[in-house]
């Protein structure tokens, strides 16, 4: 098998068990708080990453971290776990899965506005249209459907999804400057981001001890929302001859998303969320296509026959 081929292998399975994430989520919160989640989320998480790093044979840079790499680590670790996650399990404590799924998603439109701030960039008219379009999309689903009235289904659940695409989008920007090994970062941001959430739950007396019956739900989003997915994304990436060869297949999680909630949590798809969905992903579409290549190709065609 090619290096291609395995780049679309475990590209494909990291979307497809992202698909399942959202699903595991709102079963999870049946049995738990959002607090209660964070907590055996994190920890299952930080489990995985710490035998990850043990397997790779990569405990002695963990063991060699510096003071400045730490405190940027406990930064790191205080947005993500901690805060993306409080905000976004709070969302699914009071969206249908569907909906919360969708309006997260609109982290990359998120990435586009920040980079304005963070890193100096303009917005062009291109990237304009396309964050109008996505916000259309926004208004769709949390109106559901009922633009006329801008009467939200739940308002604060929606802003709570929206904020968690913003505070992804925020992380992932201070991340990418971070050049240390992706396995040591996500170890680091683990370890102390559960301090964090260990701390707050014994604060509030919120800790429930962990029971299979209802533990399997955080058990899989520790695994397959928060730690190893991310690791098979980026052997995808290490492989693929092109990142945009396997980063496009991100689309395809909130459809697969919408079908496994469908099936297994028994949520009628809206009509709304599909609409709402569809201009989020138009906008982000028009963020990533290259006009000026696409008019070089179609441009002879329309050049005037003498």
């Amino acid at each position: 098998m090619t290096k291609q081929r395995q780049a679309y292998v475990f590209a494909g399975l990291a979307v497809c068990l992202w698909g399942t994430v959202a699903t595991a989520m709102k079963l999870a919160l049946q049995q738990y708080t959002f607090l209660q989640l964070l907590f055996w989320s994190s920890l299952t998480s930080l489990v995985c990453l710490t035998t990850v790093v043990i397997l790779q044979g990569k405990w002695s840079q963990v063991r060699s971290i510096s003071r400045r790499e730490l405190l940027r680590s406990a930064a790191f670790g205080f947005i993500n776990p901690l805060l993306y996650y409080l905000v976004l399990f709070k969302a699914y404590a009071l969206l249908p899965a569907q909906e919360a799924q969708s309006l997260n998603y609109t982290w990359p439109i998120m990435i586009t506005l920040l980079s304005v701030p963070m890193l100096g960039q303009r917005l062009s008219a291109k990237s304009l249209i396309a964050i109008l379009v996505s916000f259309l999309g926004v208004l769709v689903i949390a109106t559901r459907g009922q633009l006329g009235e801008l009467q939200f289904s739940n308002a604060a659940g929606a802003m709570l999804a929206l904020c968690s695409a913003l505070i992804w989008a925020f992380f992932w920007l201070q991340n990418v400057k971070d050049k240390r090994d992706e396995v040591v970062k996500l170890f680091w941001n683990f370890l102390t981001g559960f301090c964090y959430i260990a701390l707050t739950n014994l604060l509030l007396g919120d800790i429930r001890w962990f029971s299979w019956s209802a533990g399997l739900p955080a058990l899989y989003v520790g695994l397959f929302e928060m730690g190893i997915t991310f690791l098979i994304w980026s052997l995808a990436l290490q492989r693929t001859t092109h990142t945009a060869k396997v980063s496009k297949l991100v689309y395809l999680v909130p459809f697969i998303s919408l079908m496994v909630i469908a099936a297994i949590l028994k949520e009628p798809i809206l009509t709304s969320t599909l609409w709402g969905l569809a201009f989020i992903l138009g906008g982000l579409a028009i963020d990533t296509i290259k006009f000026r290549v696409i008019w070089q190709r179609l441009k002879p065609a329309y050049k005037p026959r003498r």
